[in-house]
């Protein structure tokens, strides 16, 4: 059984913290990244953009619509 303590908060779980400095970070000194790993950041940032806009439409779906 897990302590009440243990448990994430509502800011902890709610902390976009990481996703925005991914997408604002500054670009790193040196060699540019190849192809592949420039296309692999920006899937990356689209699927992020794709799951939080899924987010928000089921909480809207399920809390203000019903």
């Amino acid at each position: 059984m897990t302590h009440p303590r243990d448990r994430n908060t509502i800011k902890e779980i709610f902390n976009l913290r990481e996703v925005l400095s991914y997408y604002f970070r500054k670009k790193g000194k040196g060699k540019k990244p190849d192809i592949n790993l420039r296309i692999m950041h920006w899937i990356n940032r689209i699927s992020i953009i794709i799951f939080i806009l899924a987010v928000i439409i089921l909480l809207v779906r399920n809390l203000i619509l019903h």
